[in-house]
């Protein structure tokens, strides 16, 4: 077991894991930040990404040494009120349908339009292209990425 110091949402945590303990583990058992979910474990579906900086990540791919120092954002972080414009453009393209895959889908697209204010279908699309929504709401994102993109509430 090691003490590791992580910077979560803006805020300094120290937990006590063993060096190989994932990232997502640490932020949903140790933290109780369950926004982040496992879905494959193995950085394929993109369910668990979170921002390291500016940066999205897979969480199951990091262990707790390798946060060690280094700062996130999840899905509670980005936005203090729930009023990020990516999500009030989720809910006003109705995107979710259960859920489960759009912390990950949301982040990602953070991380897209701080690189690329003025993404385009295939930006969006590249920056997608390792998330996986069981439920098809592909086309919902895309519009309501456009809709920040645009500026439009």
């Amino acid at each position: 077991m090691a003490d590791i110091a992580i910077v979560v949402n803006g805020q300094p945590r120290s937990v006590n894991v063993e060096n190989d303990t994932p990232l997502l583990w640490i932020l949903r058992d140790e933290l109780m930040l369950t926004g982040t979910k496992y879905g494959c474990g193995v950085g394929v579906c993109g369910a668990c990404t979170v921002l390291q900086g500016d940066r999205a990540v897979r969480s199951c791919q990091i262990t707790a040494a390798d946060a060690a120092g280094k700062r996130f954002t999840t899905i509670e972080g980005l936005s203090s009120d729930r009023n990020h414009p990516l999500q009030r453009a989720w809910l006003e393209e109705d995107v979710s349908q259960c859920g489960y895959c759009q912390a990950g889908m949301l982040l990602t697209a953070s991380a897209l339009l701080k690189a690329k204010p003025n993404a385009t279908d295939s930006d969006i699309d590249a920056a997608l292209d390792q998330h996986v929504c069981r439920c098809g709401t592909y086309p919902r994102i895309r519009r309501a990425i456009h809709r920040v993109v645009r500026g439009a509430p």
